[in-house]
C-alpha cells in the first residue's frame, strides 16, 4: 500500500515537473516583432558596427588635433674625449696658464625634449578623411534600419509558420476524430451485413494515413515552436500560443504596383546606403590627390640638457613654421587615383544593379500577392463546395446510392479545401508583409 501511495506521490510530482518544464506563453505578432527586434543577434551586430564607425569619425576628427611628444635620457659615458674649441686668436696667456689640468672629465649626460607641431594644411587629407568617415557611418545606420526590416519579415515569416502548423495539426485531429467515428459506424453496418468488410478496411485504412499525417504536422509544429523560440529569445520548450487578432486587417488594397516602386525607390535602405558609399568612393578620390599637395605645420619645442661640469641648457623654447613635401607622391599617387576612380565606378555600377534588382522584387512581391488574393477567393469557394459535396454524397450513402469509397473521397476532400483555405490566407498574409519589406515600409506600417 505505501509502494503504491510512493509511486502515485512520484508521478504527480513528475507531471507537475514537465509542466514547469514546457511554460505555455501566449503572444501576439508586435509582442513576437518587439521581442524579436530585442532579441536579434544580427542587430545587435549591426549596432556593434555602428558603434566602431562613430569611434573611426572621432579618431579622423583628432587628426586636427596638435601632435606633442616628450622625451628624455640620462645617459652614462665611459672615458668620454672632450676636444673644446676656442677662439685661435686668442692665445695670450700661454697654454698652461690657469689650465693645466687639461679638458674636463665627463661621464655622464642628461637632456630633455618636448615637441609640439599643430597641422595647419594638410592638403585635404584630414578633410576628407573626416567627411569619407562621416559617410561609412551613416551608410551602416541604414544598414542597420535595413536589418530591422529583415528581422521583421523574418518573425512574420515564423509567426505565419507556426499558425500553420497548429492549424494543419487541428484540422488533423478533427479529421481523426470524424474518421474514429466513421469506422464505428461501418463497424456497425458491417456487422449488420450492410456494409462490405472491404469498406470498412478503407476506412480505417484513411484513418491511419490520417494519424501518419498528423504526426507529421505535430513535428512541424515542435520545429516552427523552437525556431519561433530561438528568435524571440526564449527557452526551446517554451510552448507559444498565438494570438492572430487583427492580422489579416493588415493588407491594405489601396495601391498599385507604381505606388510600390515609387515607395521602394524613396524608402529602401540598401539604396540609400549605397548611394552614401558612393559619396564615400568620391570623396576617396579627392583624398587620394590631395597626396600630392604639401603640408603644412605650426611647430614649438623645448630643449633642456645637463652635462656636469661641461654644459647647462635651460629654457631653450622654439617656435616656427614646418613645411614637408613628399616629391615622390608626384609619381606614386597616380594609380592611388585610378584606384579610388575604380572603387566609386563600382558603386555607381551597384547602384545601378540593386536599382534593377528592387524592380523585380517588388513586382514578384506584387504579383504574388495578387495571386495569395485569388487563392484566397477560389479556396473559399471551393470550402463552400467541398462541404456541399460531402453533405449530398452522405445524404446518398445513407440511402444506399453512394459507395463508402465515395464518402471517403469526399471527406478527404473537405479536409484539403479547409487546409488549403487557412493556408492561403496565411500566404497572403505574408505576401503582404513582403511586399512591404521589398517597398521599404515594412517597419513605418506595423503602429498603423
Amino acid at each position: 500500500m505505501n509502494f503504491k501511495i510512493s509511486f502515485l506521490f512520484f508521478s504527480l510530482l513528475l507531471a507537475e515537473s514537465k509542466s514547469f518544464a514546457q511554460e505555455t506563453k501566449k503572444i501576439t505578432l508586435d509582442d513576437a516583432i518587439s521581442m524579436s527586434i530585442n532579441n536579434s543577434k544580427q542587430l545587435k551586430l549591426s549596432q556593434a558596427k555602428i558603434e566602431e564607425a562613430t569611434a573611426k569619425v572621432q579618431q579622423a576628427i583628432e587628426q586636427k588635433l596638435p601632435n606633442m611628444s616628450i622625451s628624455g635620457s640620462y645617459l652614462r659615458l665611459g672615458n668620454a674625449q672632450i676636444d673644446i674649441k676656442t677662439n685661435p686668436n686668442n692665445n695670450g696667456g700661454g697654454g698652461n696658464n690657469g689650465n693645466s689640468g687639461g679638458a674636463p672629465k665627463v661621464s655622464q649626460a642628461l637632456y630633455g625634449l618636448a615637441n609640439v607641431s599643430l597641422p595647419i594644411y594638410a592638403g585635404g587629407k584630414i578633410k576628407y578623411g573626416i567627411e569619407s568617415a562621416k559617410y561609412l557611418a551613416e551608410a551602416l545606420k541604414l544598414d542597420a534600419q535595413g536589418n530591422k526590416d529583415d528581422v521583421i519579415q523574418n518573425t512574420m515569416e515564423a509567426f505565419a509558420n507556426l499558425f500553420k502548423a497548429h492549424t494543419a495539426v487541428l484540422l488533423m485531429q478533427e479529421n481523426l476524430h470524424a474518421a474514429n467515428q466513421r469506422i464505428n459506424d461501418f463497424g456497425n453496418l458491417e456487422k449488420n451485413g450492410l456494409l462490405p468488410r472491404n469498406d470498412l478496411l478503407k476506412a480505417q485504412l484513411q484513418a491511419s494515413n490520417i494519424e501518419l499525417s498528423l504526426l507529421d504536422a505535430e513535428n512541424n509544429v515542435q520545429m516552427a515552436n523552437v525556431n519561433m523560440n530561438l528568435m524571440l529569445g526564449l527557452p526551446v520548450s517554451t510552448q507559444l500560443v498565438l494570438d492572430t487578432t487583427g492580422i489579416e486587417k493588415r493588407d491594405d488594397g489601396s495601391r498599385q504596383l507604381n505606388d510600390y516602386l515609387q515607395l521602394a525607390s524613396k524608402n529602401r535602405m540598401d539604396l540609400a546606403s549605397l548611394s552614401i558609399r558612393k559619396k564615400a568612393a568620391e570623396t576617396g578620390i579627392q583624398a587620394a590627390k590631395a597626396e600630392k599637395l604639401p603640408s603644412l605645420q605650426l611647430t614649438g619645442g623645448y630643449i633642456a640638457a645637463d652635462i656636469p661640469k661641461l654644459l647647462t641648457i635651460t629654457n631653450a623654447v622654439n617656435v616656427g613654421i614646418g613645411v614637408s613635401y613628399n616629391l615622390s607622391s608626384l609619381w606614386k599617387t597616380k594609380s592611388k587615383v585610378q584606384q579610388a576612380e575604380s572603387v566609386a565606378k563600382q558603386m555607381m555600377i551597384n547602384e545601378s544593379i540593386l536599382d534593377d534588382n528592387i524592380t523585380l522584387q517588388v513586382n514578384k512581391a506584387y504579383l504574388t500577392l495578387m495571386s495569395s488574393r485569388k487563392k484566397i477567393e477560389v479556396t473559399n469557394a471551393a470550402v463552400a463546395q467541398a462541404n456541399e459535396n460531402y453533405r449530398i454524397v452522405k445524404n446518398k450513402f445513407d440511402n444506399s446510392l453512394a459507395t463508402a469509397t465515395d464518402l471517403l473521397d469526399a471527406d478527404a476532400a473537405q479536409l484539403q479545401a479547409k487546409l488549403s483555405y487557412t493556408l492561403a490566407k496565411a500566404d497572403a498574409f505574408l505576401a503582404y508583409n513582403k511586399l512591404l519589406q521589398t517597398s521599404g515600409i515594412l517597419a513605418s506600417t506595423l503602429n498603423k
